[in-house]
């Protein structure tokens, strides 16, 4: 039985304390190795996706918001700790959305790898989408500090 598009793009955090809505359908969907990454959500890795910043639409809790690195601040739930968003510098107009808080996360698959030379040697996937040892070059243009080369150990969290 097919769902409305509207209930596929809700979602919320581990306890229900932070539920959430998206005005629109969510893009941009690749996995991230970085080590700020795997900190942040004891994971090997994490994936996002992005939408725009006004279609997050927060309907009960509000989520702590710490900022991790230059490169931007992460959404996470003050009660059971889940990762929910990073907001980043150089794209205001958008938030990255972390893929397995939504309610139907099946919807939104991953098409790329990003930060790989900081992947943890015994995880890998078994998919055969593109990789890219740091940021995806179209990114890195728009983030001065990444295009010169900075490594995220350079931009205020660990590597």
């Amino acid at each position: 039985m097919d769902r409305p598009a509207e209930q596929h793009r809700t979602g919320g955090c581990l306890c229900s304390a932070i539920r959430y809505r998206l005005r629109s359908q969510p893009f941009d969907a690749g996995y991230c190795h970085c080590r700020m990454c795997q900190l942040a959500s004891g994971a090997p890795v994490m994936a996002f996706a992005s939408v725009p910043r006004g279609d997050l639409l927060i309907e009960r809790g509000d989520p702590v918001r710490r900022r991790s690195s230059d490169l931007g601040e992460r959404w996470f739930c003050g009660d059971c700790g889940t990762s929910l968003a990073m907001a980043v510098s150089y794209q205001p107009d958008t938030i990255d959305l972390a893929i397995p808080t939504l309610d139907e996360p099946i919807e939104v698959p991953p098409a790329y790898h990003i930060w790989r030379e900081s992947r943890i040697g015994w995880f890998d996937t078994i998919d055969n989408l593109p990789r890219h040892e740091r940021a995806r070059p179209e990114t890195a243009a728009r983030t001065p500090v990444i295009a010169q080369g900075a490594h995220p150990a350079d931009l205020g969290y660990p590597d």
